[in-house]
């Protein structure tokens, strides 16, 4: 295992890794066909070309290239400025995608600046609210701030595929596998007005969370595959407003459970 982590953190190592990460979510994208269902609402903000943030739980950012069909480097993703969050980076960058370092734990005012400017600018950033490091399934504030900062819309999506493995990873990582079937579901938008109180905002963090979790669990279904349920509530602690990020599934492996 220590083998293998100095292989990922040297930069052939990541190279190597992003370049092969890359080339299997391409093959599947282009081996299966993938059903995208959108509401109304969403599919109105998609169409229109304006600046959305895409919400999807960490475990499922690697069905995410197939539910953007527009130009990739238009999309930004939010990716954890630690080590295993560079070696994701390449991988992302190699689909097409920009990133944006920075997370609730490492340069989180960096992010959300850096957030504001590519909304304004017309394109769109994807967040994964239970990133870095979870727990799994569980809404941080960050991306209803940044919502609420610019002024643009949320979008929770979810996805799942008939030929996919669950690692055990603490986000419980989908890996999809070519050949099978794909789907991908996008829920109601969330606006979160400039003036929203505190008790508001914490309402809409929980639409966005409950959102997740409902189009997790049909798109798993839809797909025959388990229930993959949300971490138990941590203890109630002081939270930052900075916003989430991508990390890894490598981080804290637990085999037996969350």
């Amino acid at each position: 295992m220590g083998l293998l982590k100095s292989i990922g953190r040297s930069r052939p190592g990541q190279v190597t890794v992003a370049w092969m990460a890359a080339s299997l979510i391409r093959l599947a994208r282009h081996t299966m066909p993938w059903k995208i269902e959108r509401t109304p609402a969403a599919e109105a903000i998609v169409t229109s070309g304006q600046p959305f943030i895409a919400c999807f739980w960490h475990g499922r950012f690697g069905t995410m290239r197939s539910a953007w069909h527009g130009e990739p480097s238009r999309f930004h993703m939010l990716i954890s400025g630690h080590s295993d969050g560079v070696l994701i980076a390449r991988g992302i960058e190699r689909l097409g995608f920009r990133t944006i370092a920075g997370s609730s734990r490492r340069g989180g005012a960096s992010a959300m600046r850096s957030m504001q400017q590519v909304l304004a600018r017309g394109e769109s950033v994807g967040i994964t609210p239970d990133g870095p490091r979870g727990p799994r399934m569980r809404a941080k504030p960050g991306a209803i701030k940044a919502a609420q900062l610019a002024q643009v819309p949320i979008l929770p999506i979810s996805a799942s595929g008939t030929r996919c493995n669950f690692l055990k990873t603490w986000d419980r990582f989908c890996f999809i596998k070519p050949f099978g079937r794909g789907v991908i579901l996008f829920g109601e938008p969330i606006m979160v007005p400039r003036r929203a109180g505190k008790e508001e905002l914490e309402a809409l963090r929980q639409d966005l969370e409950r959102q997740l979790n409902q189009l997790t669990a049909e798109a798993d279904r839809r797909s025959g595959q388990p229930t993959v349920e949300p971490a138990p509530l941590p203890d109630p602690k002081p939270t930052s407003d900075a916003p989430d990020a991508v990390a890894t599934g490598s981080r804290k492996i637990r085999h037996a459970g969350a």
